[in-house]
């Protein structure tokens, strides 16, 4: 499957099969994820996996009140946890190697956009192998990072379950790039 493919055809799975996810699959989802861009290389991700029945059931009382994929959290073979190295992303360096301030006006939280592009390659390239995922971002990444034993420097920024698919989702409707896109300056339509 090629990427544009992969975008197009990606669906957010929230009821998952028994079937075992083998080491050498989620080794592969983990590549994609290692080999995306980050701020000046820092390369800030982490990543948890859990497969252990307690662990995702703990994982799951995290999730916000009514989240959809609770369940989906319970029951996949695979928990993928998202964690970021805080101080990294974002920063520039003096030429010691010491931490100056904030790059920019978005600072400390740049390492929000490195861990969601490594998790979009992640769940990319799971879907590319048949495995269904969920972004999940909505639950207590306190609660979660405490569960995961997270050390101090470190915080949890996502989660999804990993495995392969017991539905099939219509494609949910996209606003026309026209709604989108500007050109020169930002208009409304």
């Amino acid at each position: 499957m090629d990427v544009l493919e992969a975008i197009r055809t990606r669906r957010s799975i929230r009821q998952y099969k028994n079937t075992l996810v083998d080491d050498e699959t989620i080794k592969l989802v983990l590549e994609a994820a290692r080999l995306a861009p980050s701020w000046a290389n820092t390369q800030c991700w982490r990543f948890v996996v859990v497969r252990d029945s307690s662990i995702k059931n703990q994982l799951a009382d995290m999730l916000s009140k009514n989240n959809p994929a609770t369940n989906a959290v319970r029951n996949a073979p695979v928990v993928i946890i998202t964690c970021a190295e805080l101080g990294k992303a974002g920063y520039l360096r003096r030429e010691s190697g010491e931490r100056r301030e904030p790059a920019t006006d978005k600072g400390e939280y740049w390492y929000m956009f490195d861990v969601a592009i490594s998790m979009q390659n992640l769940v990319l390239a799971a879907h590319s192998l048949g495995l269904g995922t969920v972004y999940i971002g909505a639950f207590d990444a306190k609660g979660a990072a405490n569960i995961l034993k997270v050390p101090d420097g470190y915080c949890v920024v996502g989660l999804t379950p990993l495995g392969y698919p017991d539905q099939n989702p219509e494609p949910r409707p996209r606003k026309e790039i026209s709604e989108i896109v500007f050109y020169e300056e930002f208009a409304r339509q």
